[in-house]
């Protein structure tokens, strides 16, 4: 694809049909599965080349789970086998068409992949590696001994395939058209608004649930999907090869897989080709050696270990992070428009309602029986020493802990019971005390996830463009507002500690949110940084947005909020005007101590 010209806003990049924009791949596409139909090879070289094209498919669900998630599948065999088994029986044992099959065990593993996530994603970690590796380790065995429906240890043979491809050479360049396609689909999934969140889950699920993202929904849709791409590729599997057996689909080959995937590089399908292409030729190059006892395996693993030692993203991801270094960065250029919020006005003048909130650790009450009341339009602080319970409310407020007893209502709205995501769809932004920006994505990219918050009346009304573009373009104005729009494409390790912060607080605000919670913005900020800052929340105060501020800086909570409510051991001890609460005894009293 080619690269966009340097003056040329991403929106405009964007907004090309995706067939023009990839013409290229597609061309070359159409050549190499013009080639594998034309050029006669033995069957030994048919036979590798099968193997290639059907296992890379099933690695490029992998390149979904693992590279673009980040969960662990360790079965991705056992959803090869459902396909290759639906294929083999559907055509052998039922006599019914290829086709039927091939979409009978796409079905069976979408589903199995949606029913193993939604009962082990919850786990995740070594949890999540042991289930997996302990649902493999059961289909193997039920391959085996469900002889009247498996045929056994003995397996299928005679497995048909479709009529148009019946000649091995045909049917090459058929998988070969499948591969070219899956990995097309797989490649563009990041630019998705699925592929988005599951890069989001991946690198901070925190944020990606205060940003509107179901992280459990999506950890389930990978796995679905990886499952899916395994049974495609196990249906193809049996077609090409016309047997299949259960030792073929055993715990081993869920660790080759795994391995494909981790030496070409799980991030890119493209790595996933290469570690699948270099896994099956490897030991066909070393065939001289087999004839010395043990040292084939030997090479085998030292190479192996090689790659894995000096390039830990994968072959693939070596080479990308070398010609990144001498990619010309793409400039973008300032948002046409300034950015407006325009939150909801739904519930009267009481943006936030909260009524006896509580949230118990055991026997320790971080927060006990608070009541706040944050008129809309305003800036409200909530303060207190350390340990008394301020970030623990923000963390009930956003959902991210359920509260022990006590109500929320946002603009009239209870969200009391309502997951993260949820409350983010209510209208609810937040930034955290430690930033918790997705760490392999760029600056625009970040607040693009807070711009796709479901219900921002800011995209495709009128106000900004629907579709992507309408998405770039709100994040585009974010970025500019807080000062680094010129640097939306620059990856966000490449920030200082202030432009992280100033990038959340942009994120927070592309999605229009009606109350903005902000936890310590000012915390490891220089004097500069938080007269910009100041400067920042009173820009943001002037559009009528709401926002709840916790910080520790008593000059810029006293001239930033106009009302603040003191907390102390988890309970309050003070409400009211600014000035005035800040001179009440109980509040000096709790900094100070009493005389």
């Amino acid at each position: 694809m080619s690269a966009p010209s340097e003056n040329m806003p991403i929106a405009v990049v964007r907004s090309r049909p995706l067939v023009l924009r990839h013409l290229p791949y597609f061309i070359g596409a159409a050549i190499v599965v013009a080639l594998a139909g034309a050029m006669r090879f033995d069957g030994y070289v048919l036979n590798i080349l099968m193997q290639a094209t059907t296992f890379a498919i099933a690695v490029f669900g992998l390149s979904v789970v693992l590279g673009l998630c980040g969960q662990i599948n360790l079965a991705q065999a056992a959803f090869f086998g459902f396909g290759a088994y639906a294929v083999g029986i559907g055509t052998t044992d039922l006599h019914m068409s290829y086709w039927l099959c091939l979409l009978a065990g796409c079905l069976i593993t979408l589903m199995a992949g949606a029913v193993l996530g939604m009962s082990t994603l919850r786990l995740g970690g070594h949890y999540l590696a042991m289930v997996t590796i302990s649902f493999q380790q059961i289909v193997t065995l039920v391959m085996i001994n469900a002889i009247g429906i498996t045929h056994g240890p003995d397996g299928v043979s005679n497995i048909g395939r479709p009529e148009l491809f019946q000649s091995s050479q045909s049917y090459l360049a058929f998988c070969v058209a499948v591969l070219a396609i899956v990995g097309y689909l797989v490649w563009h999934l990041p630019d998705t608004r699925l592929g988005r969140a599951m890069r989001a889950v991946r690198d901070n699920e925190l944020a990606a649930g205060v940003n509107g993202i179901d992280v459990f929904r999506t950890k389930v849709y990978a796995f679905a999907l990886c499952a899916g791409l395994g049974g495609v590729a196990g249906g193809l599997f049996a077609g090409g090869f016309a047997y299949v057996s259960p030792d073929q689909f055993s715990f081993a080959d869920s660790i080759v897989f795994l391995t494909m995937s981790l030496l070409g590089g799980v991030a890119s399908p493209i790595g996933s080709a290469i570690g699948t292409g270099l896994l099956i030729l490897i030991p066909e190059w070393l065939r001289f050696l087999k004839s010395v006892p043990g040292l084939y395996l030997a090479i085998y693993g030292l190479f192996v270990i090689l790659i894995v030692r000096f390039m830990p993203d994968g072959i693939w991801g070596f080479v990308a992070t070398f010609f990144q270094r001498w990619r010309a960065q793409i400039k973008t250029p300032p948002a046409a428009k300034p950015l407006q919020l325009k939150p909801a006005t739904v519930g009267g003048d009481i943006v936030l309602e909260v009524s006896g909130l509580s949230k118990y650790f055991g026997g320790l009450k971080a927060v006990d029986g608070v009541d706040i009341a944050v008129r809309r339009g305003g800036v409200h602080a909530l303060i207190g020493p350390n340990g008394s319970g301020k970030t623990t409310t923000l963390n009930v407020l956003s959902g991210l802990y359920k509260a022990t007893s006590g109500t929320i209502l946002l603009d009239g709205t209870d969200i009391t019971a309502l997951p993260p995501h949820l409350r983010t769809a209510a209208g609810l932004g937040r930034t955290f005390q430690n930033i918790r920006l997705f760490r392999s994505m760029t600056a625009l990219e970040n607040v693009e996830i807070g711009a796709e918050r479901p219900g921002n009346s800011m995209i495709g009304k009128g106000i900004s463009k629907g579709g992507d573009a309408g998405l770039t373009e709100r994040a585009m104005e974010a970025l500019t507002f807080v000062g680094l729009g010129s640097r939306a494409n620059e990856l966000i390790s490449s920030f200082s500690y202030g432009h992280q912060r100033l990038i959340e607080i942009a994120r927070a605000l592309a999605s229009n949110p009606t109350l903005l919670l902000l936890d310590e913005p000012a915390a490891g900020l220089n004097s500069t940084e938080k007269l910009e800052l100041h400067d920042l929340l009173k820009r943001i105060a002037a559009q009528g947005l709401t926002i709840l501020i916790i910080d520790h800086d008593m000059t810029l909570v006293s001239e930033a909020a106009q009302h603040i409510t003191v907390l102390n051991f988890g309970r309050r001890i003070a409400d009211g005007e600014s000035m005035a609460v800040l001179r009440h005894p109980d509040v000096v009293s709790a900094y100070l101590g009493a005389e």
